[in-house]
């Protein structure tokens, strides 16, 4: 076994029923923490602080959001250096040695026994959560859109990035992201990326696995780490975000029935 009854449950969630409201908020990169065992991946605080081991301001956003919404928000507990919840198993990444430059010793010569700990007890039991949650949510015969927070670094390999909040989808059921970037475009200014500073592709996992089947709008959202600096920045985040997010979900039909 990897975990132990102190490094607690991978998935952790913000109390709201799963079969509340409209919107489903998830968090592939919302936690920092390293199983015991893993002696923390040999990188200390500052290191495990970084982005390279979640995504910042995700968890503070996404609680906010979810109680404005009064939606249910489902996060990774676990730092993506343990594995990356948003990748493939088979991806070169999922555990990677290397990240914006820094060595990650815990990731070294990894034996396959090892990487399959990882994924039974941190991986999976993450992206089951979130089936069950959308499979509840339509037995309950309520709509769901999915909702997949991450957020970004200002700057990258030595360039900056100007966009605020980007806009992620791939062209499939991807009628709420659009609708949702035309909305974000709308406000006066700020700095909206359709697909930038990513493109939704073969790397993404998450939305694919869990949304597509189903036939389910959604929408990835990449915020600028900048913004969610503290409460106040997470706080005029949700202010912009949620009347938004709910006038667009008003003509949005999630093929829940």
């Amino acid at each position: 076994m990897l975990l132990n009854e102190r490094d607690g449950n991978p998935v952790r969630t913000n109390g709201v029923a799963i079969s509340a409201g409209r919107f489903l908020l998830i968090g592939d990169h919302a936690g920092n923490a390293v199983p015991e065992a893993l002696g923390g991946l040999g990188l200390g605080p500052a290191e495990l602080n970084r982005h390279i081991a979640l995504d910042l301001g995700v968890r503070e956003l996404g609680l906010e959001l979810g109680e404005r919404l009064t939606a249910p928000f489902l996060w990774q507990h676990f730092s993506r250096l343990v594995c990356d919840c948003n990748r493939d198993f088979a991806d070169a990444d999922w555990a990677p040695t290397v990240s914006d430059g820094t060595n990650i010793p815990g990731n070294a010569g990894l034996e396959p026994a090892e990487l399959t700990l990882r994924r039974e007890e941190v991986y999976e039991p993450y992206h089951q959560a979130v089936g069950k949650a959308l499979d509840a949510r339509r037995r309950a015969e309520q709509e769901t859109i999915l909702i997949s927070l991450h957020s970004f670094t200002p700057a990258m390999g030595g360039r900056e990035r100007p966009w605020e909040i980007g806009v992620l989808h791939d062209g499939r059921e991807d009628h709420f992201a659009l609708a949702l970037l035309e909305k974000l475009r709308g406000v006066d200014g700020l700095v909206v990326g359709d697909n930038e500073p990513y493109d939704m592709d073969d790397t993404d996992y998450t939305v694919p696995r869990h949304a597509y089947p189903r036939g389910l709008p959604y929408v990835e959202l990449e915020i600028r780490q900048d913004l969610l600096r503290d409460a106040v920045k997470v706080h005029k985040m949700v202010e912009c975000l949620a009347p938004l997010l709910s006038e667009c979900s008003a003509s949005i039909t999630s093929g829940a029935d």
